[in-house]
């Protein structure tokens, strides 16, 4: 009877990975019809501030950040918002750190797709507290989506996504102990 309790929680609740400053980050999230799973989360911060709770989920668990930010498949970023942020600082941020990571030239082939990314913030108005944004890795390109509803049009090139992953696990990403956090060491 015990046994058979149990199992019936285990059904009815999600399994939660992590829970981070208060957000549960659950183990596994579907992108079409593949189950990723949860390669590691952690909290960016800035000075003292919570800005953000964020999860990469891989198809499976890579501890390299070569290996994950080139890895084949669907890819998700989850991002839950700690506190409001305007959009415009927000895309700013991301092309910052995308700047940091990848060469001038890079850059400037992509001008258009960060134009595009940079629409999708900017429709947003406001990165507010409790938001959940996503950045899929998918064979149409990087989809946005802001609480579960797809913002925009797809961002073509696997090369883009690889540049965004590379905000967080790139040579120089935007918080070390959160690339650390996010291929799974432990703190």
């Amino acid at each position: 009877m015990v046994s058979r309790l149990l199992l019936l929680l285990l059904v009815a609740f999600p399994a939660f990975a992590v829970e981070i400053s208060g957000v549960k980050i659950e183990e596994k999230e579907r992108l079409s019809n593949s189950e990723l799973t949860l390669n590691g989360a952690g909290l960016r911060k800035r000075a003292f501030f919570q800005v953000y709770v964020i999860g990469l989920y891989l198809p499976e668990r890579i501890t390299a950040a070569s290996d994950a930010i080139g890895a084949a498949g669907p890819k998700r970023i989850l991002i839950h918002m700690m506190r409001d942020v305007d959009a415009d600082q927000f895309g700013g941020a991301l092309t910052d750190g995308m700047k940091d990571n990848v060469s001038e030239s890079e850059m400037k082939a992509f001008e258009p797709r960060i134009k595009q990314l940079q629409a999708i913030m900017l429709s947003m108005k406001e990165a507010k507290k409790g938001m959940r944004i996503t950045l899929d890795g998918t064979p149409a390109g990087t989809v946005v989506a802001i609480d579960g509803k797809t913002a925009g049009q797809p961002i073509p090139g696997e090369d883009f996504y690889r540049a965004l992953l590379k905000i967080w696990l790139g040579e120089k990403p935007v918080q070390d102990d959160l690339k650390k956090a996010l291929l799974g060491e432990k703190g």
